[in-house]
């Protein structure tokens, strides 16, 4: 039996150097509209695309079969990039107080990483199913994380008050009440920050027994 497993190093070189540039090109071209989405181009050209990224648009349709394809890799990669700033430490754990100013903090610091993203991902998930599959993935993971660190304020509470003051809380943290604020109404972050601590405070109140302090 001949082996054919061996191959020449010039060969294998050349492969190895095809594959590292398909690689470069392919994710220049996801950076590229990583990068159109955070000006606000929802819906950028594949010609956009490729002449941001340098590469050539049949490459771009050759790497990527259309365009929803290529902003599904692209949200994946960023959410790839900012996953760590999606967890908090000690969920539950410390003061009412300090608990809501570190949620908060995370946050802000999270719309500001995702905002551009989320923007295309929100509209693009009214017609594409895995986009909206994958917001709502992101959707629920920060729920969760509201009950872990109310959990304390909300064990004695009677149904259905937990449920609906973590709908509160999610509300105000959720990408579109901080875009409310920092977009719309034109809130500096630190305006931002005073706004839903207070607000989220006065909310967990509701569930604290009547001689609780909530620290504002």
């Amino acid at each position: 039996m001949t082996d054919t497993s061996a191959v020449p190093v010039e060969e294998a070189g050349e492969r190895d150097g095809r594959t590292a540039r398909r690689d470069r090109n392919r994710d220049a071209v996801l950076d590229a509209l990583i990068e159109l989405f955070g000006e606000d181009a929802v819906y950028p050209a594949p010609a956009e695309v490729a002449e941001r990224s340098g590469v050539s648009l049949r490459s771009v349709y050759r790497y990527f079969e259309d365009m929803e394809a290529l902003a599904r890799a692209a949200m994946a990669r960023h959410l790839d990039r900012i996953q760590p700033m999606f967890a908090i430490e000690d969920a539950g754990q410390g003061s009412l107080d300090a608990r809501i100013r570190r949620l908060v903090a995370q946050r802000l610091r999270l719309y500001d990483a995702v905002a551009p993203v989320m923007r295309a991902a929100v509209q693009r998930s009214r017609t594409n199913e895995v986009i909206a599959g994958r917001v709502e993935e992101r959707r629920v993971t920060l729920r969760v994380q509201i009950e872990e660190m109310f959990a304390p304020e909300l064990a004695d509470a009677v149904p259905p008050v937990p449920a609906d003051l973590v709908s509160a809380i999610d509300v105000l943290l959720g990408f579109e009440g901080i875009e409310h604020l920092r977009v719309h109404r034109g809130l500096t972050a630190s305006a931002t920050a005073r706004v839903l601590s207070r607000s989220v405070a006065a909310i967990v109140g509701a569930a604290a027994p009547a001689d609780a302090q909530i620290v504002g």
